[in-house]
């Protein structure tokens, strides 16, 4: 029986404190600037040319942008159109590292590693959380499907979009903790601070400060860009800004709402996602949500999760190019968090998208702290793992630990998980 290995605590504590806050990773192959214009990105290639002295990116986080494939497509990918049934090894081997940890986590996992039988395992996947974060890749689904609606017969220009269509934060970004990274490649200038009202990015920057470092804002500048080009369709690339807030003042809030909550759910569920398993009822700021109301909550499954990363590696993600792009734009290029800070996955290429959602009310003796919640205390990871020797495998991994920053504990999970997978 493979368990959680706290013996080596010291260890793991020094990789995990660095990855305790939420929203210090970065994304996207580093050698993508030229394709993307996502400006940080050039500032990383320049640390890792000497240029700029700062920390380097590990081993695992040095995939070109050419490096990066789609591992499910054709007959292989084929064959999960729905989910394997368990594997009875591998099912044994994942139970036995949850006695002692919480009740509530629950999680999916898919061994696809190439040249063997691909296997899968579970533990309580059609429970139900609130997705935080995780939630984000949901909006990153309707943006490209709303650019394949503007084109359907050109990814190039979709992609010259995402790149050359800057638009303002407006109230949409107002209020997150999460800074984000401002580089000017001219000048050298670098700094980092939150969103404000003023600030001008590409869709393709804003798409990745919405996954990259989890901001807020992104989130939800990228969900209203998303609302308006459904709204005005093959005219949306050359709308300004007066039209846009036009629109959202004369449209009926029920009518915005209503489109927000399909435009990002629709895509989920044209994979087979059930509104069980995921959907997602509400932006991510509340000057986002004074403009446009939220309905019916948010809910995400370990196995919704699942099946979102297996259509994105089948390229069936809006289309293969897409799924490619979605994929490009969760490879971490920085600093790592939580599941994705286990020192087994440094040399391993990783997709991830990490989210938290945590609540605290009065109780005697107990300080409410970040991701301690004493009511709601949410804490889900999506990685895909990529380890040198070829070992390639999917997790989607959820808990409710009340009162406890778990971040150890999904650390611990990833390299218990790693170890698993690789000893077969």
């Amino acid at each position: 029986m493979i368990k959680i290995k706290y013996t080596a605590i010291l260890l793991l504590l020094i990789f995990a404190f660095a990855g305790i806050a939420e929203g210090k990773q970065n994304q996207y192959p580093i050698d993508g600037y030229k394709s993307t214009n996502i400006r940080r990105l050039a500032r990383l290639q320049k640390i890792i040319d000497g240029e700029i002295k700062d920390t380097k990116p590990i081993p695992g986080a040095l995939k070109s942008i050419k490096d990066i494939k789609l591992n499910l497509v054709g007959e292989r990918g084929d064959s999960l159109e729905t989910l394997p049934v368990p594997d009875k090894k591998l099912q044994q081997q994942l139970n036995s590292l949850f006695p002692n940890l919480d009740e509530s986590y629950s999680i999916s996992l898919l061994d696809i590693t190439p040249g063997r039988k691909m296997r899968y395992a579970s533990r309580q996947e059609t429970k139900g959380f609130q997705p935080g974060s995780v939630g984000k890749l949901a909006v990153m689904a309707g943006l490209f499907t709303e650019l394949a609606n503007i084109y359907p017969n050109s990814f190039e220009k979709r992609i010259e979009l995402l790149k050359t269509r800057f638009v303002r934060a407006g109230k949409w970004g107002n209020v997150d903790s999460h800074t984000v990274p401002f580089f000017n490649p001219e000048t050298g200038d670098f700094f980092k601070r939150t969103v404000r009202e003023d600030d001008v990015f590409s869709l393709y920057e804003w798409a990745d400060h919405m996954v990259s470092v989890s901001n807020n804002g992104a989130a939800s500048i990228l969900w209203r860009e998303v609302i308006l080009m459904r709204a005005f369709g093959k005219a949306y690339p050359t709308l300004s800004e007066e039209q846009a807030n036009d629109y959202f003042s004369k449209t009926p809030k029920t009518s915005l709402k209503t489109l927000a909550v399909e435009l990002v759910n629709e895509p989920l569920q044209q994979i087979g996602i059930t509104k069980e398993e995921w959907r997602l009822g509400s932006m991510f700021t509340q000057g986002a949500k004074q403009i446009v109301p939220g309905e019916g909550g948010s809910i995400g499954t370990p196995r919704g999760m699942m099946k979102f990363l297996v259509a994105m590696e089948r390229g069936k993600l809006v289309d293969r190019q897409s799924s490619l792009e979605i994929k490009r734009l969760l490879y971490m290029t920085d600093r790592r968090i939580r599941y994705g800070s286990s020192p087994r996955l440094t040399n391993a290429a990783i997709y991830f998208k990490s989210g938290s959602l945590y609540k605290c009310k009065p109780e005697e003796g107990f300080e409410c702290k970040k991701y301690m919640g004493n009511v709601e205390n949410f804490m889900n990871s999506v990685v895909i793992v990529e380890q040198p020797d070829g070992t390639t495998y999917m997790i989607a991994l959820m808990s409710n630990v009340l009162r406890k920053n778990s971040n150890l504990d999904h650390l611990g999970l990833g390299s218990s998980i790693d170890d698993l997978i690789r000893k077969k």
